[in-house]
């Protein structure tokens, strides 16, 4: 007789290969070994729970085979039909002056995604189906009562209600962030730009061709050269408004929270007004503060401190610092207001007993503040830096991205970030199929960076270190 232990796997880690071998033989004992209810099981799906009187199980299942089959073969197998090509008959006019629709090729790539995940999603279900069929019948040869419908329903408010909890979201997050996602990806594997717009005209795959096009550097069609200002850009863009934020928010907690220091929620206060303005409207100040005819240029020009205004905006170089300093006012009263915080948390026994061995204010820091700080902030630092890699708000609404230059490709600009410049070639240029490129490239770079600095974060690496 087939005990429970036969839905459970022996191996705690088995591979691919080995679990589904093991998951086919399970198949086919319940199969061989299950009674007519659980066979018919297999082709319609809950029969035995609906035959066993487990309706809420049972009906269940049957509506969501009923349902995924319907999609798939009343509205999505048309479009998953022609996914290797993503469309053959283009859109024109017929004899009698009607516009004859043709394929979408937009549609088909969308749709026939959605109806290839549905479809292992029914795979999954129907294998959830199956060991469900066996698991009660098992119950039953054993003596065992199965639960009713009514405490199956209850349950799913009490031991299950994780389950109702998370379905809604889950759901979320597979058409809103799963499905784009994966959309996304597979429009880098096109030609789709504002030549080939559907549903006017069609797309379809070209395989690596607009990663070869990423990486190249021919002037005509490589955006190579552009990448790799730009990517260079976005990691030094990155690395100092994370550290400089770091280290001058912490040096301003700890010179407030200095004894002696007066009125130290004022200049509190005063930090954080600068964080209170939306940024959409500080921003803007800020670009116009130091625009050629702004404010700045315009009196230091009356003060005679200088004969012509200061290309702060048009100057790469210029325009690359002024955005790296204007990040510190904007980012300096974050980290301020979480190191006063964990200041706060240090042993004052750890400096006295330092100071009676001799230390002074900088070893106190180097040996004590420091490290600690590091230890407790470590993964704020690195959540910082992968969000300052994709910090959209500070370049498009400070410059947009600018200087342009006919040298770079796609619209980009000498202060574009990646992040920035997918947009662009999204919105500006309709190069739909580069900037899906450059999208996964961006998670690349992101990725690859937060796998090597993790492992080597002091609160990783020894956390008992501080315990």
């Amino acid at each position: 007789m087939a005990k429970d232990d036969n839905f459970k796997t022996k191996d705690a880690s088995p591979s691919f290969m080995n679990t589904l071998t093991t998951d086919l033989k399970e198949i086919g004992r319940t199969f061989k070994e299950g009674d007519w209810k659980t066979k018919l099981s297999f082709v319609v799906f809950g029969f035995g729970s609906i035959m066993r009187k487990q309706f809420l199980h049972g009906f269940a299942l049957l509506l969501a085979q009923i349902a995924a089959l319907y999609y798939v073969f009343g509205f999505g197998w048309q479009y998953f039909s022609k996914l290797n090509t993503l469309g053959s008959s283009k859109q024109g006019y017929n004899p009698d002056g009607t516009i004859s629709k043709g394929d979408n090729s937009f549609l088909i790539l969308l749709y026939g995604i959605l109806t290839v995940i549905i479809i292992i999603l029914f795979i999954v279900l129907w294998r959830l189906n199956v060991r469900e069929q066996y698991k009660e019948e098992c119950l039953l040869k054993q003596g065992k009562e199965l639960p009713t419908n009514k405490k199956t329903f209850l349950s799913l408010f009490d031991s299950n209600f994780d389950k109702t909890l998370l379905a809604l979201p889950v759901a979320g997050i597979f058409l809103f962030t799963l499905l784009p996602i994966i959309f996304m990806i597979c429009v880098a594997f096109t030609n789709y730009d504002y030549n080939h717009q559907a549903p006017a005209k069609l797309f379809t795959w070209v395989g690596f061709e607009n990663f070869k096009n990423l990486f190249s550097f021919n002037s005509s069609t490589g955006f190579g050269f552009t990448f790799m200002t730009v990517l260079g850009w976005t990691l030094v863009w990155a690395f100092f408004a994370t550290f400089l934020n770091y280290f001058l928010g912490m040096a301003v907690a700890m010179l407030i929270n200095r004894k002696g220091i007066k009125f130290k929620p004022m200049w509190r206060t005063i930090l954080v007004v600068t964080i209170a303005v939306p940024q959409f409207v500080s921003l803007l100040y800020m670009y116009k503060l130091f625009a050629s005819d702004g404010l700045i240029n315009t009196y230091l020009i009356k003060w005679g401190l200088i004969s012509q205004y200061i290309p702060f905006w048009e100057d790469p170089g210029l325009a690359r610092l002024m955005i790296i300093i204007i990040n510190l006012w904007i980012g300096i009263p974050y980290m301020m207001l979480i190191s006063t915080g964990l200041l706060m948390n240090i042993p004052e026994d750890l400096y006295e007993s330092a100071k009676i061995d001799g230390a002074n204010a900088f070893q106190c820091f180097w040996s004590i503040t420091l490290p600690y700080m590091l230890f407790v902030t470590g993964p704020y630092l690195l959540t910082s830096y992968i969000g300052n890699l994709n910090n959209f708000n500070v370049i498009f609404l400070l410059n947009k991205g600018k200087p342009q230059s006919m040298e770079l490709a796609g619209k980009a600009g000498y202060t574009d970030l990646l992040v920035t410049w997918l947009y662009k070639m999204t919105v500006d240029d309709t190069n739909y199929k580069m900037a899906a490129v450059i999208g996964i490239m961006v998670f690349v770079v992101t990725a690859v960076i937060s796998l090597v600095v993790y492992g080597i974060l002091p609160s990783v690496k020894d956390e008992e270190g501080f315990q």
